[in-house]
């Protein structure tokens, strides 16, 4: 019998989506493309056995995801005793519609058929359209009560489990008044259509949003006793004051970059504050490519505003304070216009964590470039001189550093006051690094652009309104700012043997397990793919890297939220970078030599020799809904 590893494929490379429209012959293709992962439908080691040559296609038609699964091979793997192929059609039921499981030929005919297509529009209604590069898009939002929204919301569900991480399909079959809470914004592109009876839709994207019921705790209101009548007047969803908070976000792989997510997330913005019911925005779980897109988005909307204002750090909040006096706390109200930024905050409805991120972002940018560390600031001569240093700019950039680590102290004060104050201090100067850090990549990009936008008006005489709005398509912020930040991250290098008749399909860096055996009990530091890194004792583990830890202390990629958990479990493909104590490794190392005839499979190549950033890390995973890229 052949190897397990001639059977085994990589699932990311067998599943194919591709987008269709009707021809004058049959189907053509728009564009085709491979999943993000495909762990939730194939498990954690995203493969799949028993077939050779094996391509899963999964069809949509571009206007309405009528969907189609074809599974071709060219081999598959004959029964022996309990080993057997993976039943494909069964591992992919739950996740795909029914209809999607008719023969080719009918498909077919289907979509080159569909008298219906011509005349489609989005379900919902139009909210928003924009041209980029000469193509034309709209964006369309809809209740998920709507059941031509949740026709179509089901046939794009697949997407979630392909593209979003920790994502989870929507339940579309929840009482009425609980799907009112639901919209559900499409993206559509506006196409020529190839035949008489095609459509001229072709979707982009989409994005679901849900209300989530605020609680005022100082209502204006006093409490009265009145005799009301009963029953009383029904109230549904939209009628109470709410937080509105977006779930899931993706933007297909062939428009990507473009600029889509930008203006469908500034859309959705635009609906919930023109909306007098609700009271802020927030993003559940962002991953980091969405992070960029917000705080790009966040920036260019409340940056007008802090102008018209002249909001700025007081670089002399002690007017009569004897400057040899040692202030006991940041005085944030004379630094800021603290009211003036709470009314702004509520006015555009940002959350309070998001206003605080892009106003320090703002903040920092108003300060001269030689006066920040990216510039080459003297941060010696700061740190003995502090609020006294002569430049103001200096000064300025001294309280914004004491501004942003206040908010990194309030929010991680139960964590932070269990170490000692030394610590305590190294720990928050390295975490305002890593914020700073963060903010000057996107502070470039910002910056950048408007140069662009400035170079671009004056060539052509455009008005700067039209040209930021090509601009926003055309240029990619958000990626340029991600890959900014991707630079700051440790590299693994993975110098990992690999035993033949290995399968190729199986990419995910390996380390031999008795090192990870003999690390359990220990202390380890693990940075993930996402810019998260986790604190913990290695509990559990396997020669896949699939990690088990326990007492963890995790930190966002930002470093300025951190959280304690009691176990983490983490899945090998999703580690960077893995910090096992030196001793351990030089244990192995030992027990290796004397064991000459045990070879090593994987070699040690991700010992932490870097050392601990000072904890950039994660929020908790796997809480419902993700967001895919932008």
């Amino acid at each position: 019998m052949a190897s397990e590893g001639d059977w085994t494929c990589d699932a990311n490379d067998a599943v194919q989506i591709t987008l269709v429209q009707p021809s004058e012959q049959k189907p053509k293709t728009l564009s085709s493309f491979h999943p993000q992962f495909t762990y939730p439908i194939f498990g954690d080691d995203e493969t799949i056995f028993g077939y050779k040559g094996l391509i899963i296609r999964l069809r949509f038609a571009a206007h309405d995801l009528r969907p189609h699964l074809h599974i071709s091979y060219d081999e598959k793997f004959k029964t022996v005793g309990d080993t057997s192929a993976v039943d494909l059609l069964k591992t992919l039921n739950p996740f795909i519609p029914e209809e999607a499981f008719s023969t080719l030929p009918d498909y077919e005919n289907a979509v080159q058929e569909d008298k219906d297509a011509k005349d489609f529009v989005p379900p919902g209604k139009l909210v928003h359209n924009y041209v980029t590069r000469g193509r034309t898009y709209e964006i369309w939002a809809g209740s998920l009560a709507d059941p031509k929204v949740r026709r179509l919301l089901d046939r794009a569900q697949v997407f979630v489990s392909l593209f979003i991480e920790a994502g989870t399909p929507l339940e579309t079959e929840d009482p009425e008044w609980t799907l009112e809470r639901w919209t559900v914004y499409f993206v559509y592109e506006k196409v020529k259509p190839p035949t008489s009876n095609a459509s001229q839709y072709s979707i982009v994207g989409y994005a679901t949003t849900y209300r989530w019921w605020f609680y005022q705790r100082d209502s204006p209101e006093k409490a009265s006793v009145t005799n009301d009548p009963f029953p009383g007047p029904e109230i549904r969803p939209a009628q109470l004051p709410a937080r509105l908070r977006i779930a899931q976000f993706l933007i297909l792989p062939p428009h990507q970059g473009s600029g889509h997510g930008t203006h469908l997330y500034t859309t959705i913005h635009t609906a919930c504050f023109n909306d007098p019911t609700i009271v802020e925005l927030t993003v559940e779980d962002p991953n980091e490519a969405f992070d960029a897109l917000r705080d790009t988005a966040d920036f260019h909307i409340l940056r007008p505003e802090f102008l018209k204002h002249n909001v700025n750090i007081n670089p002399d909040p002690y007017a009569a304070h004897p400057k040899t006096q040692r202030p006991r706390r940041v005085p944030t109200s004379a630094l800021i216009p603290t009211k003036l930024l709470h009314d702004i905050r509520s006015t555009y409805k940002i959350a309070s964590t998001q206003f605080a991120h892009v106003l320090e972002m703002f903040l920092l940018g108003e300060i001269p470039t030689k006066n920040r560390h990216a510039g080459g600031a003297n941060m010696s001569r700061l740190l003995i001189k502090k609020h006294n240093a002569a430049d103001p700019n200096e000064r300025r950039y001294y309280w914004w550093r004491m501004l942003v680590k206040q908010r990194l102290f309030k929010r991680s004060r139960d964590i932070l006051i269990q170490l000692e104050m030394s610590d305590r201090i190294e720990k928050l100067e390295e975490t305002v690094t890593n914020v700073e850090e963060g903010y000057e990549a996107l502070i470039k990009v910002f910056t950048a652009r408007e140069e662009a936008l400035k170079a671009k008006q004056e060539e052509s005489g455009e008005s700067p309104e039209t040209a930021a709005s090509e601009d926003s398509a055309t240029s990619s912020g958000d990626t340029s700012a991600r890959d900014q930040r991707s630079k700051r991250k440790f590299t693994v290098e993975d110098e990992d043997e690999e035993e033949e008749g290995e399968p190729e399909a199986s990419k995910r860096p390996k380390l031999p397990l008795g090192l990870l055996t003999a690390a359990q009990g220990h202390p380890m530091l693990v940075e993930l793919k996402n810019g998260e890194t986790l604190n913990g004792h290695l509990a559990n583990c396997d020669n896949w890297m699939n990690l088990i830890l326990k007492e963890v202390v995790q930190t966002s990629p930002e470093g300025d939220r951190f959280f304690r958990l009691p176990e983490v479990y983490i899945r090998g493909n999703n580690i960077k970078y893995l910090r096992i104590p030196e001793e351990i490794i030089e244990m192995v190392k030992e027990q290796q030599q004397n064991q000459p005839s045990n070879r090593n499979r994987g070699g040690h190549s991700h010992r932490g020799d870097r050392g601990d950033r000072g904890g950039r890390g994660g929020r908790g995973r796997g809480r419902g809904r993700g967001r895919g890229g932008s």
